[in-house]
């Protein structure tokens, strides 16, 4: 069973930084890509960066791009967002997400969510 914990949301004020954090567990974590979401009140989930399984190759929404860093540690099983640059409008619930087949992008495992709050 894999099993996706995410850590390190909080309230931050507009301008500031945070840096989540997902743990997985259940598989081997190596082969596997994984990728960050949000979900804003009212609004439907949406993608914001996801990386390759050896960590080599990222990929960011516009909204997020050259804030925002994606990296993992496959030592840890570990992967992070380090988020520069908050803007009140990356206010949501962060989730991890990982996929079931090895050397995909398509996500099927998700967290449980993480609130990032940023204030103006």
């Amino acid at each position: 069973q894999v099993q996706l914990v995410e850590s390190g949301g909080g309230l931050v004020q507009a301008g500031g930084s945070l840096r989540l954090s997902c743990s997985a567990s259940g598989r081997t974590f190596s082969t596997y890509a994984m990728g960050w979401f949000r979900q804003a009140p009212g609004k439907e989930r949406t993608f914001v960066a996801r990386i390759s399984w050896t960590g080599t190759n990222t990929y960011y929404a516009d909204s997020v791009k050259g804030r925002f860093t994606i990296s993992r540690d496959n030592a840890k099983n570990t992967v992070y967002l380090q988020m520069n640059s908050l803007k009140p409008e990356d206010t949501a619930v962060y989730y991890c997400a990982a996929p079931k087949r090895e050397y995909r992008y398509e996500y099927d495992y998700w967290g449980q969510g993480t609130q990032v709050t940023v204030s103006s």
